[in-house]
């Protein structure tokens, strides 16, 4: 039989119709595509897509039961490996990991891994509500800080693993970024909660409000009889330029303004947090994040919206698939532009904060690509006397986090790099202080989900095995 050339479509949302709305943009595959698109898969001996997952998924045993039309082997397949396979299906960047080692992608597009495990998780999903199989509890405990994709990963290995942990996450709702920082469009709160509770079957327990440098410290952690302590608590440090204006009102960091929409419903009339409603936006950066908070601002009703971005459309880092549904959306895409500064004005009527204005536009230069930089990309190089002013009400600041200071400030003998990044073994996620484990956007900065995944799995077994000798 031919091989199909081309992935099956991603049935999804009319643009006109989910620029209007928080619903899920990707519909799914039904099951006659699923077993279509599983039927492209070559089952290579060599595997190498397995390779190029970072939690080692055995992509063409699952991709073989789709085939058969197993559907439920499949996810026993996948739930071997991942925790969050209805996660991952949906927002990893399957297209440089996995499918980027696809050999049917030598010749024609890859198979559509990442659209079949999120069709794999969401049937199990639909069928299934009964109880897992709990393991025999071995006695000891472990503390996990921070409900991200790190912690969740960790979490769920060490209960399989017969482990009591506790998760202290900061906010009030578990999930870490898949709640406060992955819109509701791409990644329903509903999944993000059944992947909670599936763990809570397992025997987690999840403390929220709790802020581990505020609350309670690693160190009286141990005191509370943990044996050891993962931190995942991520990167929510926000990043500015340091240009003239950013004070004003109407800037936002991404961070701040997608969790203001995802976590805190700032969409919502009645929300006691909410966010301004502005006509021109201009989102500055070009990653996955400044397409969410580009396509967010346009869902609360945003007449235009501007992605600036200081290299091409070639050096955009976010997925392609966002970049040509926000494309379709209507986002306006101002390429090779970098911010000079924000312009505003003050109002006198407003006796809130007299010295502080409002947003009325964006400066910005125009560049041209240069020599590539340290890290390969061609470095941006700013047009002498090009400068103009986009017309905006709003600017959303979307060039990175680091992680947030607080840990590595109450933890003594935890040591961090020049960036706030935890300092880690990489094999094993061990901190320079003893019983430490580290790992996900805590150690790395902001990052991938399916690669924080990988390092809380890394831990967990480290962990397992650090208490295990320890108590020989």
């Amino acid at each position: 039989m031919a091989i199909q050339p081309k992935k099956n479509e991603m049935p999804v949302q009319e643009a006109k119709v989910r620029a209007n709305n928080f619903e899920e943009v990707a519909l799914g595959y039904t099951s006659e595509i699923a077993v279509a698109e599983a039927n492209r898969c070559l089952n290579c001996k060599n595997k190498p897509c397995v390779e190029g997952c970072p939690v080692n998924i055995s992509i063409p045993d699952f991709i073989t039961k789709i085939k058969n039309k197993d559907f439920e082997g499949a996810y026993s397949v996948i739930s071997q490996s991942s925790s969050l396979p209805a996660v991952c299906g949906r927002v990893c960047p399957q297209e440089t990991q996995c499918e980027s080692k696809c050999t049917l992608g030598i010749k024609f597009e890859p198979v559509g891994i990442g659209r079949l495990e999120r069709f794999v998780a969401d049937y199990h999903n639909s069928k299934f509500n009964g109880e897992p199989q709990l393991p025999v509890l071995n006695g000891h405990k472990v503390a996990v800080i921070g409900s991200g994709p790190s912690g969740l990963a960790c979490a769920g290995d060490l209960a399989k693993k017969g482990y009591k942990v506790t998760v202290f996450e900061a906010l009030h709702l578990a999930g870490g970024v898949l709640v406060y920082g992955i819109p509701e469009f791409r990644l329903p709160k509903d999944i993000v909660k059944k992947e909670v509770e599936t763990l809570k079957k397992y025997g987690v327990d999840i403390e929220t409000n709790v802020v581990i440098g505020k609350t309670l410290t690693i160190d009286e952690l141990f005191e509370d009889g943990y044996e050891a302590v993962f931190v995942g608590s991520g990167a929510g440090l926000p990043r500015f330029m340091g240009i003239k204006g950013e004070s004003l009102k109407g800037v936002y960091s991404a961070n701040e303004f997608l969790t203001r929409a995802n976590l805190m419903k700032a969409y919502d009339e009645k929300s006691q947090t909410p966010v301004m409603h502005a006509k021109n936006v201009a989102v500055v950066g070009g990653g996955n994040v400044a397409m969410d908070a580009a396509r967010t601002a346009l869902r609360l009703g945003a007449e235009n919206v501007y992605i600036v971005y200081r290299r091409s459309m070639d050096e955009l880092p976010a997925r392609k698939e966002e970049v040509e549904h926000a494309q379709e959306e209507g986002i306006k895409f101002e390429i090779l532009r970098n911010p000079v500064e924000v312009i505003g004005y003050n109002n006198p009527d407003d006796r809130r904060d007299p010295k502080n204005g409002f947003v009325t536009g964006l400066k910005v230069i125009k560049c041209e690509l240069g020599e590539p930089d340290e890290k390969g990309r061609r470095r941006p190089v700013e047009i002498s006397g090009s400068e103009y002013i986009i017309d905006v009400d709003c600017v959303i600041m979307s060039i990175g986090t680091t992680p947030n200071p607080l840990i590595k400030n109450t933890t003594q003998g935890l040591e961090v790099n020049k960036y706030g990044g935890i300092i880690v073994e990489e094999s094993t996620g061990k901190t320079s202080k003893e019983g430490v484990y580290a790992g996900g956007d805590a150690v790395t900065g902001a990052a991938t989900v399916i690669l924080a995944m990988g390092a809380g799995k890394t831990a967990a077994k480290a962990i397992d095995e650090y208490i295990t000798k320890k108590n020989k």
